[in-house]
């Protein structure tokens, strides 16, 4: 079973063609051959979930410097280079100098190979589409301007290139969803827990989203209004438990099967939950909040779990313990469709060689190995309250986790690593866990892990993508490290 989606994914990418205005009066029909490359490309992003604005070719300075001004007037996430032929750099220098844009050139030649049998100038040009990218490069580095990740193929029947695009083209909805996203922050740190603290003004520095500060009684306004029967909760009752399995406790005894009270408070909890969000148009929250012993407010917000694994599988991610730095790395595995539960090392199987990844929630649902559980909690350990707590182990296969740590200087820096979820047993705990084996064996991998000076909690998600999350923390200017996993 899938969570649907709260908001469709969505980027805005640019597409301008680069090319040689002396070619054209040279070559009849060269410029329409090449401005027809350019609108393939353009078709094919369009597939990949992204509004596409094609700005044309520019073959000079003179027409480079005319675009700039439309290039920073459309508000771009992406801009793609189209090296449709060889084209001086003085189409590119103005526009490295003057966008705050990420940039990604691309060169897809018409052929596989020149049919060099019959070969002209004509072909030549038609299929020069590297010729100019270092070039390109070179006046990137001399202006002191990142230089531009490159594709490199052919137009036609390249899986490779066409994934490269879309692989960019998921960048572009993180990018996009980063700058524009207003992300809660609720309640306080958890006690003792340094390095939870986190600037928003830094959140907003590098990232672009704005932090929205939030107070717990906004949610229980919402909570206090859902009297016994109302329709949206019993709404919700009914899909929690056609979503989630309920069995009966196994070894652990602070839990049970789950309660109808429990049931009850997780829904009211998870209703006023939506309404809150709606309301204050947040796109992700980070909360931690204890509340007096046996209040109303304690019962809420020590119930956000089941709400909170709804809403993160729908694109909302939801982080505990106030983290809005795991908060934003699970932005970033959602809209990388790839998942983000929020995670943390729990005990090494040194049998197995793989250690316990997860936490009590919350938990990107759609990546679940197979129907996830709800059991009541007599207690949650380390924390106040009791109530409906999530488990389940998440696909079996590649993994990538992320974790965003504040160094010493106040900059962020991502902390990356690849491995695989193997099956088997997890504790009963009314907690999510899987199996992480990593190379080159669990205790070498840890030990690594530790020395770059991770934040404790991670997002999890499916699949290997270490590249793109490097790529991303390029385009943002943040430090990233992908764990070594040689021997």
């Amino acid at each position: 079973m899938q969570i649907a989606r709260r908001k469709p994914l969505y980027a805005k990418v640019g597409v301008i063609g680069v090319g040689h205005h002396v070619y054209w009066p040279q070559f009849d029909g060269l410029l329409d051959r090449l401005r027809a490359k350019q609108e393939l490309l353009g078709e094919k992003l369009k597939k990949n979930q992204v509004e596409v604005v094609d700005f044309g070719l520019i073959d000079n300075a003179e027409t480079a410097y005319a675009a700039v001004k439309k290039l920073k007037a459309a508000d771009l996430d992406l801009l793609f280079i189209d090296m449709v032929t060889y084209a001086t750099s003085s189409t590119f220098g103005v526009l490295v100098r003057e966008l705050n844009v990420p940039m990604v050139m691309v060169a897809l030649q018409e052929l596989e190979a020149l049919d060099y049998g019959r070969a002209n100038t004509f072909m030549q040009l038609c299929n020069d589409d590297l010729c100019s990218m270092p070039e390109f490069t070179g006046v990137a580095m001399r202006m002191g301007k990142k230089i531009p990740p490159s594709i490199i193929g052919t137009l036609h029947d390249d899986p490779v290139a066409d994934e490269q695009l879309a692989s960019y083209c998921r960048i572009a909805h993180v990018l996009h969803d980063l700058r524009t996203a207003r992300l809660g922050h609720m309640g306080h740190v958890l006690e003792a827990m340094l390095d939870m603290h986190t600037d928003p003004t830094s959140v907003t520095r590098y990232f672009g989203a704005h932090v929205v500060q939030c107070e717990p009684d906004e949610v229980m306004t919402f909570y206090r209004s859902l009297e016994s029967g109302n329709p949206e909760v019993e709404a919700m009752k009914k899909r929690i438990l056609e979503f989630f399995d309920t069995p009966d406790p196994v070894s652990d005894p602070i839990t049970t099967k789950l309660t109808d009270h429990d049931l009850e408070v997780a829904a009211k909890a998870a209703v006023a939950l939506e309404k809150f969000i709606q309301n204050k148009k947040l796109d992700g929250l980070a909360y931690y909040y204890e509340a007096e012993e046996g209040s109303p407010m304690r019962q809420l917000v020590t119930n956000f779990i089941v709400g909170n694994s709804l809403l993160t599988a729908a694109g909302f991610p939801m982080c505990g313990e106030f983290d809005i730095k795991t908060c934003l790395a699970m932005l970033i595995f959602d809209r990388l469709e790839i998942g983000g539960s929020f995670a943390e090392f729990h005990p090494i199987d040194f049998a197995r060689d793989t250690v316990l990844v997860g936490h009590d929630g919350p938990h990107h649902l759609n990546i679940a190995d197979k129907r996830p559980v709800i059991r009541s909690l007599k207690k949650y350990h380390g924390k106040p309250g009791s109530g409906a707590g999530v488990e389940f182990n998440i696909k079996t296969g590649p993994i990538t986790m992320m974790s965003i740590g504040v160094k010493a200087d106040g900059q962020f820096k991502f902390v990356i690593a690849e491995g695989e979820s193997m099956a088997g047993p997890i504790p009963p705990t009314g907690n999510t866990n899987t199996h992480g084996k990593f190379a080159p064996d669990v205790r070498t991998f840890l030990t690594r892990w530790l020395a770059e000076g991770p934040t404790h909690h991670f997002a999890l998600g499916i699949g290997h993508h270490a590249a793109e999350l490097k790529q991303i923390a390029d385009f943002l200017g943040i430090e990233a490290v992908v764990i070594d996993q040689k021997p």
